[in-house]
């Protein structure tokens, strides 16, 4: 049956809202102008009369007689005089039209000698680089006039350069990385320092646009977002990066967060994660913040390098297989974890073959969390095993198509000992912490359009997802609940997400973790 079409007011009811705001906002701009001198007119009187009632108000009650008198007087001549009342009605409109003007100081059209002096210092700065002696009419020279290079500027309340749109001849090999990492770092330098600035270049129009960026919130702290299975909140982004908001809550506060989502699945093109930084840059808060997403929809394997102690709120939790430390541990955990990744490649072949959908026990993701696999790998090599890492090139050649995904984390200083099969199919990098152009650009693959800055507080840093831009990236808090330095505010949001504990840490293992154990047994 053929559907019937929506209701003309329902189709297109948003335009027309759209058209009729818009002729409402012309017509009382209209209105404004030609009635503009009224009103002028009607502020003075108002002013006039304002005035007049103060000047009564502070006049003694002795003298308020003889003035009655006065005013009386006067306007008994006016009126007998010729044309009086008209001469006097044109100058009480003059008054008041000139005590009704607008009052209000010009804004300064150009800026101040500070603000010219810092531009020109740019200007100057530019020339070796923007001219060539064989111009004819060249753009940029010594001594030159800045105004005709610089097209738009912007200034912040300190008087640095906030924004900057710069002109530079056709001649300049904007096409090159190296030229254009050269004016990057210059701008960057002659700008101020301390500042992230995002640079756009327009090579069809011969334009730079240069923005100071502001700073990403650093006070989100791990809640429910709202999102798809399959989806993952890495952080979040400037607004202009992405065409996405999450409803976040702030203490009372609610407000709308452009968010770096990754996505995983049978259909995702980067199906494994790759995060990066130094010690204290925020690496394990980004693992536990994606261990408390996907513990809503799949199950969970920890395994972590540092033995630290890190994910130990985790341990015993409904969808938390296994929480290793150990050598012998983790590989019984990711030698279980290959298995089961064969397992479910062949139970989803053969459901295929029969035309029968997946079975249930194959649907549910799987994630294994690696973290520093280089301490593991150093202590399994002194031990005399064989590195966790060779285990891990069946859950990243075949984890996409069998619902499992692999989330490692290094340290920059170790990423080195990471194995091919990890560098090869970790195509979604994250980069946390204080890192050069250089480090970023070997590890994302592409240079970031902004200025790294050295000081940045935890969680800070940049992120790309396979082939896609580099983005700006700020982790939310996800602390440890059981650290002593984390706040009760943070304690209490991380505990909220925690699932149910299926069993104390002492108490009988879960059949997964029991295999696990024999696993671990039969291999020491």
């Amino acid at each position: 049956m053929a559907r019937r079409p929506l209701p003309r007011i329902l189709s297109n009811g948003s335009a027309q809202i759209a058209r009729s705001r818009e002729l409402a906002r012309t017509a009382a701009d209209s209105a404004t102008d030609v009635l503009h001198p009224l009103i002028t007119i009607t502020r003075g009187l108002r002013r006039l009369a304002g005035a007049g009632r103060r000047k009564w108000a502070a006049t003694p009650k002795d003298r308020r007689g003889p003035l009655l008198f006065l005013v009386a007087s006067v306007i008994l001549i006016v009126a007998l005089v010729p044309y009086g009342p008209l001469l006097a009605v044109i100058s009480l409109m003059a008054a008041a039209a000139w005590t009704g003007r607008d009052r209000t100081p010009s804004a300064p059209t150009g800026p101040d000698e500070a603000q010219t002096g810092r531009l020109q210092s740019l200007y100057e700065a530019l020339v070796p680089y923007f001219s060539a002696a064989e111009d004819p009419d060249p753009l940029y020279a010594h001594g030159g006039d800045w105004d005709k290079a610089f097209s738009s500027y912007a200034f912040d309340d300190d008087g640095r350069v906030s924004r900057l749109l710069i002109r530079y001849p056709a001649y300049f090999t904007d096409g090159e990385a190296e030229s254009r990492a050269r004016i990057e770092q210059l701008l960057h330098a002659k700008s101020g320092r301390g500042r992230e600035y995002h640079f756009e270049w327009d090579e069809e129009g011969n334009e730079l646009t240069v923005t100071v960026l502001p700073p990403l919130p650093t006070d989100i702290a791990a809640q429910r977002f709202v999102t798809a299975p399959g989806e993952t909140v890495l952080g979040f982004t400037d607004p202009a990066d992405v065409q996405r908001t999450l409803p976040l809550t702030h203490g009372e506060e609610q407000r709308d967060v452009p968010p770096v989502v990754w996505r995983t699945g049978i259909r995702s093109t980067e199906p494994h994660l790759l995060i990066a930084g130094d010690p204290g840059s925020g690496t394990t808060t980004l693992m536990r913040s994606i261990a408390l997403q996907t513990l809503q929809y799949g199950d969970v394997v920890i395994v972590e390098g540092a033995g630290t102690g890190e994910y130990a709120c985790l341990t015993g939790r409904d969808g938390v297989l296994a929480v290793e430390c150990g050598v012998a541990g983790a590989l019984a955990s990711l030698e279980w974890a290959a298995h089961e990744t064969e397992r479910r490649l062949i139970a989803a072949n053969r459901a295929r073959q029969a035309g029968h959908p997946p079975p249930d026990d194959i649907k549910k993701p799987l994630w294994i969390l690696l973290d520093r696999p280089s301490a593991l790998g150093h202590l399994a090599a002194a031990d005399g095993r064989k590195d966790p890492q060779t285990l891990l090139q069946v859950p990243l050649r075949h984890g996409r198509a069998a619902g499992v995904t692999v989330v490692v984390a290094e340290h920059l200083d170790s990423l080195e000992f990471l194995c091919d099969a990890v560098r090869q199919h970790t195509r979604a990098r994250v980069v946390l912490g204080p890192a050069s152009s250089a480090q970023l650009e070997a590890i994302l693959g592409a240079p970031p359009h902004t200025t790294p800055t050295r000081d940045v507080p935890p969680g800070r840093g940049y992120a790309r997802l396979g082939a896609g831009p580099v983005l700006r990236l700020q982790v939310p808090a996800t602390p440890d609940p059981y650290d002593d330095a984390t706040s009760e505010t943070h304690r209490r949001a991380v505990l909220d997400l925690l699932p149910e504990r299926t069993a104390p840490a002492d108490a009988e293992p879960l059949p997964a973790e029991a295999a696990i154990a024999e696993a671990a047994v039969a291999e020491s």
